[in-house]
């Protein structure tokens, strides 16, 4: 019985897709990369970090409906994504920023569609979003 019980759960711990787990404090430090166009301003209207108004506001990001940040122009990736109903979590953010237009087509199924984001981060994604995460 013990070693049914104990191949099973070595099977299920083999099955099971690792997750890729981001640090909120490297996240913190690396959003420095983000300020040039996002800033993080709270409901009350404080600023949690400061920095341009290019991007959408980055409060509240994760749980929020992709491409639905008020007043906002998003490009056509993002609003296919947004028709679908999807939603933004740190694995599909992490994902985001590591390349834009490659993700949103991926995602949506369709190679026509663009990414107004052009910055690519190649390392930290899962970091930046894990503090995105944060943010609520």
């Amino acid at each position: 019985m013990r070693f049914a019980l104990r191949s099973a759960l070595i099977t299920l711990l083999l099955s099971t897709p690792a997750l890729a787990e981001g640090d909120a404090g490297k996240g913190e430090k690396l959003f420095n990369r983000c300020k040039a166009c996002h800033s993080i301003i709270d409901p009350d209207g404080k600023a949690v970090q400061m920095g341009g108004k290019t991007g959408p506001n980055l409060y509240g990001v994760i749980g929020r409906p992709i491409g639905s940040y008020p007043d906002f122009k998003y490009g056509t990736g993002l609003l296919a994504l947004n028709a679908k109903g999807d939603i933004w979590d740190e694995a599909k953010l992490a994902a985001y920023i590591t390349n834009p237009t490659a993700w949103v087509k991926e995602e949506s199924g369709d190679a026509s569609v663009t990414a107004k984001m052009a910055f690519k981060m190649g390392n930290g994604a899962e970091d930046v979003a894990a503090y995105l995460a944060t943010m609520k």
